[in-house]
């Protein structure tokens, strides 16, 4: 399993390598009289991969919309790089769920890439050597020269996560936030993607919140989960979190975790103790 303290031992210099690059204490979200998570002690610190599991319902994507500035808190606080989060911040990447885009844009790989860079349109003003060179080299990295004049639109889901990487990573960001970037994918482009971004936090020292239903593509690099369920959580290593005792207390009901040949499956999770119209979608490779 990876290594907090390796991927600590990457400082840049004038940061705080052992400080949190998200905090939050006491942390809750509800929409009316739901609640989806509360009282929420979590910090996450440079170089770490945090997984967020849970069911459909359970507020994955809301922690990530909070950590953005997109959703206040209920209750509690949440601080990123040490102050409250706001949007459009250089520092955070984010990878969106595929489906955010139109599958008929039209935009070129490499303008995806550089509206990572300045955030706004693509008039002359901004066409600077500098900026396109930069491109280039995001595009090189992420293994998407190829294909960098051709439209996002045509490109199969593997290439095109390369090129949102690569946007979420043009800026040099401390943190990266990926909202299920490996849905739809098989599993050789699985692989490249979750590469990608182990790469990065381990070259950089980059935080990685990870939100998935694929824990088993990621299980050999992952720090700690956060499981989200029934309005509560659990946090800790992978070890600590999904065992049978620990799914059983969170689910209010008998849950067994079989381990076979360093994949997980989880059973026994009955209709009921889903969330109102939806079943629960457990990671890949566990099934109810």
């Amino acid at each position: 399993m990876a290594s907090v303290s390796h991927a600590r031992a990457v400082r840049t210099e004038g940061r705080d390598a052992d400080a949190a690059v998200v905090s939050l204490r006491g942390a809750a979200l509800s929409f009316g009289e739901r609640v989806l998570w509360q009282g929420l002690d979590l910090d996450v610190r440079p170089g770490e991969f945090l997984a967020v599991l849970g069911p459909n319902g359970s507020g994955k994507t809301s922690f990530v919309r909070a950590l953005l500035g997109q959703r206040q808190l209920s209750d509690g606080t949440l601080t990123v790089l040490g102050r409250p989060p706001r949007g459009g911040s250089r520092h955070i990447g984010y990878v969106p769920q595929q489906a955010t885009l139109s599958a008929h844009a039209m935009l070129r790989a490499r303008d995806l890439v550089r509206f990572g860079i300045d955030g706004h349109g693509f008039g002359p003003r901004l066409r600077t050597g500098a900026v396109r060179r930069r491109v280039d080299e995001v595009l090189e990295s992420v293994g998407a020269a190829a294909y960098a004049d051709v439209p996002v639109g045509l490109l199969s889901g593997g290439e095109r996560q390369r090129v949102r990487i690569g946007q979420a990573l043009a800026t040099d960001p401390r943190i990266l936030l990926c909202d299920e970037p490996l849905l739809s994918l098989d599993l050789h482009h699985q692989r490249a993607v979750t590469e990608l971004v182990d790469a990065r936090r381990r070259s950089h020292g980059t935080a990685v919140v990870f939100v998935t239903h694929e824990i088993n593509p990621v299980l050999g690099l992952v720090d700690r989960v956060l499981y989200l369920a029934r309005g509560s959580y659990r946090v800790g290593t992978p070890d600590e979190v999904l065992t049978s005792e620990s799914l059983s207390q969170l689910y209010g009901t008998q849950v067994d975790v079989v381990r076979v040949r360093n994949r997980i499956t989880v059973v026994g999770v009955p209709d009921e103790v889903a969330e109102p119209a939806h079943h629960p979608e457990l990671p890949h490779g566990v099934r109810p």
